[in-house]
Protein backbone atom coordinates (compact mmCIF):
# COMPACT_ATOMS: atom_id res chain seq x y z
CA UNK A 1 0.00 0.00 0.00
CA UNK A 2 3.05 2.37 0.58
CA UNK A 3 4.18 2.01 -2.69
CA UNK A 4 1.03 3.16 -4.12
CA UNK A 5 0.70 5.81 -2.16
CA UNK A 6 4.28 6.97 -3.39
CA UNK A 7 3.32 6.16 -6.86
CA UNK A 8 0.29 8.47 -6.86
CA UNK A 9 3.10 11.29 -5.30
CA UNK A 10 1.50 11.99 -2.50
CA UNK A 11 4.31 11.61 0.12
CA UNK A 12 7.04 13.32 -2.22
CA UNK A 13 4.84 16.34 -2.51
CA UNK A 14 3.28 15.90 -6.17
CA UNK A 15 2.18 19.09 -5.85
CA UNK A 16 5.83 20.94 -6.20
CA UNK A 17 6.27 24.56 -8.07
CA UNK A 18 8.78 24.51 -10.46
CA UNK A 19 12.01 26.35 -8.90
CA UNK A 20 12.52 30.11 -9.55
CA UNK A 21 14.62 31.56 -11.80
CA UNK A 22 16.20 35.08 -12.82
CA UNK A 23 14.02 35.88 -16.09
CA UNK A 24 16.54 38.26 -18.05
CA UNK A 25 19.93 40.69 -17.95
CA UNK A 26 23.34 39.09 -16.91
CA UNK A 27 22.07 36.29 -14.62
CA UNK A 28 19.21 34.82 -16.78
CA UNK A 29 18.10 31.42 -16.06
CA UNK A 30 20.56 31.55 -12.56
CA UNK A 31 17.99 29.30 -10.17
CA UNK A 32 17.15 31.28 -6.81
CA UNK A 33 16.34 29.70 -3.43
CA UNK A 34 12.84 29.52 -2.19
CA UNK A 35 12.24 30.12 1.62
CA UNK A 36 11.70 26.58 3.62
CA UNK A 37 8.44 26.80 5.60
CA UNK A 38 5.01 28.69 4.86
CA UNK A 39 5.60 32.35 6.20
CA UNK A 40 6.72 33.35 2.82
CA UNK A 41 4.91 34.00 -0.54
CA UNK A 42 7.50 33.65 -3.43
CA UNK A 43 6.52 36.16 -6.45
CA UNK A 44 5.47 33.64 -8.92
CA UNK A 45 7.99 34.06 -11.90
CA UNK A 46 5.03 35.05 -14.58
CA UNK A 47 4.22 37.49 -11.79
CA UNK A 48 7.42 38.75 -11.65
CA UNK A 49 8.02 38.94 -15.88
CA UNK A 50 4.67 40.71 -16.26
CA UNK A 51 5.97 43.16 -13.42
CA UNK A 52 9.38 43.52 -14.86
CA UNK A 53 7.56 44.47 -18.18
CA UNK A 54 5.87 46.97 -16.91
CA UNK A 55 8.73 48.64 -15.14
CA UNK A 56 11.00 48.50 -18.23
CA UNK A 57 8.01 50.13 -20.56
CA UNK A 58 8.36 53.17 -18.03
CA UNK A 59 11.93 53.13 -16.63
CA UNK A 60 13.36 52.09 -20.25
CA UNK A 61 16.48 50.58 -18.53
CA UNK A 62 17.45 49.56 -15.04
CA UNK A 63 21.43 50.88 -15.38
CA UNK A 64 22.57 52.96 -12.77
CA UNK A 65 19.20 52.56 -10.74
CA UNK A 66 19.03 52.63 -6.52
CA UNK A 67 16.96 49.94 -5.31
CA UNK A 68 15.37 48.46 -2.76
CA UNK A 69 13.45 45.52 -2.31
CA UNK A 70 10.82 45.36 0.41
CA UNK A 71 9.70 42.21 2.20
CA UNK A 72 12.37 40.81 0.14
CA UNK A 73 11.85 36.59 0.87
CA UNK A 74 14.01 34.94 -1.72
CA UNK A 75 14.99 38.47 -3.05
CA UNK A 76 14.23 37.64 -6.36
CA UNK A 77 12.78 40.96 -7.30
CA UNK A 78 16.15 43.09 -6.45
CA UNK A 79 17.62 40.33 -7.70
CA UNK A 80 15.88 40.57 -11.48
CA UNK A 81 16.56 44.58 -11.06
CA UNK A 82 20.55 43.95 -10.27
CA UNK A 83 20.69 41.26 -13.29
CA UNK A 84 19.36 43.95 -15.29
CA UNK A 85 21.87 46.74 -14.46
CA UNK A 86 20.89 48.05 -11.17
CA UNK A 87 23.69 49.38 -9.61
CA UNK A 88 22.32 48.81 -5.64
CA UNK A 89 19.94 46.89 -3.94
CA UNK A 90 19.46 47.22 -0.32
CA UNK A 91 16.99 44.15 0.89
CA UNK A 92 15.00 44.77 3.83
CA UNK A 93 13.51 41.31 5.32
CA UNK A 94 12.55 40.10 9.12
CA UNK A 95 11.82 35.85 8.72
CA UNK A 96 14.86 33.73 9.62
CA UNK A 97 14.10 31.61 6.62
CA UNK A 98 13.88 34.22 4.21
CA UNK A 99 17.22 35.96 5.62
CA UNK A 100 18.54 32.56 4.47
CA UNK A 101 17.48 31.91 1.23
CA UNK A 102 17.93 35.93 0.30
CA UNK A 103 22.15 35.57 1.36
CA UNK A 104 22.45 32.30 -0.14
CA UNK A 105 20.91 33.59 -3.29
CA UNK A 106 22.58 36.85 -2.82
CA UNK A 107 26.45 34.61 -2.49
CA UNK A 108 25.29 32.32 -5.51
CA UNK A 109 25.18 35.32 -7.64
CA UNK A 110 28.18 36.77 -6.41
CA UNK A 111 26.01 40.10 -6.38
CA UNK A 112 28.70 42.22 -4.67
CA UNK A 113 25.81 45.35 -5.20
CA UNK A 114 23.28 44.09 -2.90
CA UNK A 115 22.95 45.09 0.59
CA UNK A 116 20.91 42.68 3.39
CA UNK A 117 19.00 44.79 6.59
CA UNK A 118 17.76 41.80 8.81
CA UNK A 119 14.70 43.36 10.66
CA UNK A 120 11.20 45.34 9.90
CA UNK A 121 10.07 47.44 6.73
CA UNK A 122 8.19 48.90 9.44
CA UNK A 123 11.54 49.97 11.43
CA UNK A 124 13.33 51.26 9.28
CA UNK A 125 15.65 54.59 9.50
CA UNK A 126 15.84 57.85 7.70
CA UNK A 127 17.39 57.09 3.96
CA UNK A 128 20.96 57.83 4.06
CA UNK A 129 20.15 58.13 0.15
CA UNK A 130 16.67 57.89 -1.59
CA UNK A 131 15.66 55.04 -4.34
CA UNK A 132 14.89 55.13 -7.56
CA UNK A 133 12.47 51.88 -7.72
CA UNK A 134 11.27 50.32 -4.60
CA UNK A 135 9.53 46.84 -4.83
CA UNK A 136 7.07 45.79 -2.19
CA UNK A 137 5.65 42.40 -1.80
CA UNK A 138 4.00 42.49 1.63
CA UNK A 139 1.85 39.63 3.13
CA UNK A 140 -1.57 39.85 1.68
CA UNK A 141 -4.31 41.68 3.20
CA UNK A 142 -2.31 43.18 5.96
CA UNK A 143 -2.43 46.90 4.22
CA UNK A 144 1.59 46.62 4.88
CA UNK A 145 2.17 48.24 2.11
CA UNK A 146 0.75 51.15 1.94
CA UNK A 147 1.56 51.71 5.46
CA UNK A 148 5.21 51.09 4.78
CA UNK A 149 5.56 53.32 1.80
CA UNK A 150 3.41 56.19 3.84
CA UNK A 151 6.18 56.13 6.46
CA UNK A 152 9.37 55.79 3.70
CA UNK A 153 8.09 58.49 1.75
CA UNK A 154 8.22 60.29 5.33
CA UNK A 155 11.42 59.53 5.94
CA UNK A 156 13.22 60.15 2.29
CA UNK A 157 13.24 57.00 0.52
CA UNK A 158 11.67 57.64 -2.40
CA UNK A 159 14.12 59.56 -4.82
CA UNK A 160 11.93 62.49 -7.14
CA UNK A 161 10.11 60.55 -9.36
CA UNK A 162 10.83 57.31 -7.94
CA UNK A 163 8.56 54.27 -8.96
CA UNK A 164 7.02 52.11 -6.49
CA UNK A 165 5.86 48.46 -7.13
CA UNK A 166 3.19 46.93 -4.65
CA UNK A 167 1.97 43.08 -5.08
CA UNK A 168 -1.23 42.75 -2.73
CA UNK A 169 -4.19 39.87 -3.12
CA UNK A 170 -6.52 41.03 -5.99
CA UNK A 171 -9.29 42.48 -4.19
CA UNK A 172 -6.61 45.11 -2.26
CA UNK A 173 -6.12 48.21 -2.85
CA UNK A 174 -2.70 50.67 -2.25
CA UNK A 175 -3.33 54.19 -2.01
CA UNK A 176 -0.48 56.94 -0.43
CA UNK A 177 -0.96 60.08 -0.17
CA UNK A 178 1.65 61.97 -1.99
CA UNK A 179 2.08 58.97 -4.89
CA UNK A 180 0.45 58.95 -8.05
CA UNK A 181 -1.54 55.60 -8.97
CA UNK A 182 0.38 54.93 -12.59
CA UNK A 183 -1.51 51.45 -12.98
CA UNK A 184 -2.96 48.56 -11.56
CA UNK A 185 -2.94 45.23 -13.30
CA UNK A 186 -4.44 41.60 -12.15
CA UNK A 187 -1.96 38.52 -12.30
CA UNK A 188 -4.50 35.41 -11.41
CA UNK A 189 -4.76 36.02 -7.17
CA UNK A 190 -2.32 38.60 -7.25
CA UNK A 191 -2.42 42.80 -8.23
CA UNK A 192 0.52 44.58 -9.17
CA UNK A 193 -0.05 48.46 -8.53
CA UNK A 194 2.32 50.92 -9.63
CA UNK A 195 2.78 54.09 -8.13
CA UNK A 196 5.04 57.29 -9.03
CA UNK A 197 6.85 60.00 -6.42
CA UNK A 198 6.46 63.67 -7.16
Amino acid sequence: MAGQVEACGQTRGAAQTPPMRIIAGDWRGRPLIAPKGETTRPTADRVREALFSMLASRLGTFEGLRVADLFAGSGALGLEALSRGAAHCTFVEQDGAALDALRANIAKLGAKTAEVRAGSVMTLPVAREPYDLLLLDPPYATGAGSVALDRLQRLGWLAPGALVSVETAKNESVEVAGLTADTERNHGKAKLTLLRAP
